[in-house]
């Protein structure tokens, strides 16, 4: 048994299907039924029981999962002494996706560092949620900046609802607003098949009823805006980002209806540094933009 497997009973009690705890880990819902399986081999007994489309935690596993979650949580605190030894205790450390880094950079930090002007910030950059919460989970930063929704082992403090806007190229001619159904056949820039932030594309093309064309498919958002500057194709991004866009001559529309998601700073669940709280308690009193 390893500490992932005891992540994946966690997450399997804690959501009661299976689908429902694979989106909160970030891997395929069969991957994460074959890791049960073969952990149920291992220590020979059922640790899980279909119940409809869920499952219930048998009496064997009741007791595996407490002893799972207090193994993790031990974990957790080897890690934060590790962390504060090896940590400056005048250094904080946020991650932060590109689209939500003007924002951080631009309110959040200053806001903060006016009453603490001894502390040095470090923005970890990351490519994407993903990044931001391996970042955490992994120790290399205190918080995190990313949209919602993470992983059921983070703790997430909803800081905004940031609009999402279409980025065109020069000359694209639509309206502003532009309407969902105006996306149906419109060549974007997507996210790669299978992730996650794909899958959430997906399901907001599936719930307009719209068919959009994926002209490119890349995950390295870095290039995104380069990809709609040479006009092979529009994007879907946050609103936060429209003026680095129009900077670089591009059209910035909203959608109609309105698309928002929720901002939110997260952690691990286990204390945290002194500076890493002072910032929730900045941030929380204003707003990530």
């Amino acid at each position: 048994m390893n500490l992932q497997q005891l992540r994946y009973v966690v997450a399997t009690a804690e959501h009661r299907t299976m689908t429902d705890a694979a989106k909160s880990l970030y891997i395929a819902q069969p991957a994460l039924s074959r890791a049960i399986r073969d952990l149920e081999r291992e220590l020979g007994m059922t640790l899980f029981a279909r119940s409809g489309r869920g499952v219930v935690v048998t009496a064997q596993g009741r007791r595996v999962v407490k002893l799972a979650r207090e193994a993790l949580d031990a974990v957790r605190e080897i890690e934060e002494l590790s962390a504060h030894g090896q940590t400056s205790d005048t250094e904080l450390r946020i991650a932060s996706t590109p689209s939500l880094e003007p924002g951080l950079a631009g309110r959040l930090l200053p806001a903060y560092t006016a009453e603490r002007p001894g502390v040095r910030v470090h923005i970890v950059r990351c490519d994407g949620r993903d990044g931001v919460v391996n970042a955490v989970r992994d120790q290399r930063a205190d918080l995190g900046l990313t949209d919602l929704p993470v992983p059921a082992d983070l703790v997430s403090h909803p800081l905004e609802r940031q609009e999402i806007v279409l980025i065109s190229p020069p000359g694209v001619e639509l309206p502003d607003p532009v309407p969902m159904s105006r996306l149906n056949g419109m060549r974007l820039v997507l996210p790669v098949p299978g992730s996650a932030r794909r899958r959430e594309f997906d399901a907001l093309f599936t719930r307009y009823g719209i068919a959009p064309v994926p002209a490119v498919q890349l995950d390295e958002r870095g290039n995104w805006l380069n990809t709609v500057r040479s006009g092979a194709a529009s994007l879907l991004w946050y609103r936060g980002m429209a003026e680095q866009a129009l900077r670089a001559g591009l059209r910035v529309r909203s959608l109609d209806p309105s698309v928002r998601r929720v901002i939110a700073l997260i952690h691990a669940r286990r204390r945290l540094p002194a500076l890493a709280q002072e910032f929730l308690s900045v941030a929380e009193g204003g707003s990530a933009a």
